[in-house]
């Protein structure tokens, strides 16, 4: 239960960073998703050492592993609006398959970067 509490404050320390982010965007109008001004001051707040990362790293794993769930809505939501499926299906499915091979790749160098990192720091 304890476990719990802890990644649920957790979740909401990550959400005062998205707030915080929301208020950033209104003083800087830059076409930039609020959300990744947040991500960027969680970002700045890590590496200035402010924060630690055992404070958020059980509440960004459980929202990583719950992430599937943020996407199914709008999945379903696509299954509506068939005329566009029949007309550009083909190209949709090329388009998921190509942006998914994207993040794959890009997911597997950044994890062997990292992974190289930390044997090297080891040693």
């Amino acid at each position: 239960m304890m476990k719990i509490g802890i990644i649920i404050l957790q979740v909401c320390l990550l959400y005062v960073f998205f707030f915080l982010g929301t208020a950033l965007k209104q003083i800087i109008p830059l076409p930039i998703p609020a959300s990744m001004f947040g991500l960027f001051l969680l970002f700045l707040a890590l590496c200035c050492k402010v924060i630690k990362l055992k404070w958020v790293e059980d509440g960004s794993k459980w929202l990583m592993a719950e992430l599937l769930l943020f996407f199914v809505p709008s999945a379903v939501g696509i299954v509506n609006y068939q005329q566009i499926i029949s007309i550009q299906g083909v190209e949709i499915v090329l388009l998921i398959a190509f942006s998914t091979m994207i993040v794959m790749g890009m997911t597997a160098l950044t994890a062997e970067k990292i992974s190289v990192r930390k044997r090297s720091e080891q040693h």
